[in-house]
């Protein structure tokens, strides 16, 4: 196996006879990890190819793709903007005052903006997103968490560089906005499973979001998949003391960070469907770790709890 395909010895995977694999994709870069990096492979591509000098986008106050989108601006020559949500301060309040992923963005170039709630609710509205442009000038758009249909043709490779390694009966994948699910979607071509383990509450909104996005990249809508829902620990960045006390057994007993927003719950879910049986006899599973560890120093900052 590569550096990026590992084992996992769990107890409750081998009793019901599950090959449980996981891939390392936050070892892919040491400053551009995982997913992000896949949905933005092919955009700032085409932001290159159309000229544009700017990268412009939204996210939350501790966002992965918020922290991506800087480090890739760093990476490829790129000026960012980052228009935030909430009350967070500004680069101009002092970068002393700002969360550890908003001060390393800054710290990678990106230009910072805070929006109120309300006004970020416009983030996808065309008016609001030419008033932005022309209060910025001119700059190449990436949505909310980075997910379109680029972000999808970098996720599906992931597909084929795992099928370099192992054949697999399934992979796994934690779901925020489903663009990472819908991209190996894309890339399994209705073969193999597909399995989101949602992030947040609520969730089964999230098949209308991967089927408009897979049909507008490929034309087809895939049924070879499932959400699984009831594994957010109260939705969105919200946590439990099962989640944390899992997350550092896990670290324990294979050496491997996982974070408390999105891999946790994934693994979290995957062992526990494993033991329900959910997985037959004989297959191989593989959950993929997309990364988001830099969200751990927010998560210290808010809350208190180490990994």
């Amino acid at each position: 196996m590569s550096n990026f395909l590992q084992e996992l010895k769990e107890p409750i995977a081998q009793a019901q006879g599950v090959r449980l694999l996981l891939w390392r994709d936050d070892l892919l870069h040491p400053d551009l990890p995982g997913n992000k990096a896949r949905k933005l492979k092919y955009n700032l591509t085409t932001a290159r190819q159309q000229g544009h000098h700017t990268l412009l986008s939204f996210g939350g106050a501790y966002s992965n793709h918020i922290a991506a989108v800087a480090a890739a601006g760093r990476l490829f020559g790129f000026k960012t903007i980052g228009l935030i949500r909430g009350d967070e301060p500004t680069a101009g309040s002092g970068a002393s005052q700002l969360n550890p992923t908003l001060r390393q963005a800054k710290d990678n170039g990106m230009i910072l903006h805070s929006l109120d709630r309300s006004t970020y609710r416009r983030r996808t509205e065309p008016g609001f997103i030419a008033e932005q442009l022309a209060h910025f000038g001119p700059a190449y758009l990436l949505p909310e968490g980075g997910t379109n249909t680029l972000a999808l043709q970098g996720c599906a490779e992931l597909v084929a560089e795992i099928q370099q390694q192992t054949a697999f009966d399934a992979v796994a994948v934690a779901a925020g906005t489903g663009g990472t699910l819908a991209g190996l979607l894309v890339g399994l071509g209705g073969q193999q499973q597909a399995i989101g383990v949602v992030a947040l509450k609520n969730g089964g909104f999230l098949r209308a979001e991967i089927d408009a996005l897979t049909q507008a990249a490929v034309g087809q809508v895939f049924a070879n998949y499932a959400l699984q829902t009831d594994y957010h620990f109260g939705g969105y960045a919200k946590y439990s003391a099962e989640l944390l006390v899992f997350i550092r057994q896990f670290r324990e007993q294979h050496g491997i960070l996982l974070d408390p927003i999105y891999t946790g719950k994934l693994l979290f879910g995957v062992l526990d469907l494993i033991g329900k049986g959910y997985f037959r006899r004989g297959s191989t599973v593989v959950a993929v770790h997309t990364g988001g560890l830099q969200a751990w120093a927010g998560w210290q900052q808010r809350f208190g709890t180490e990994a």
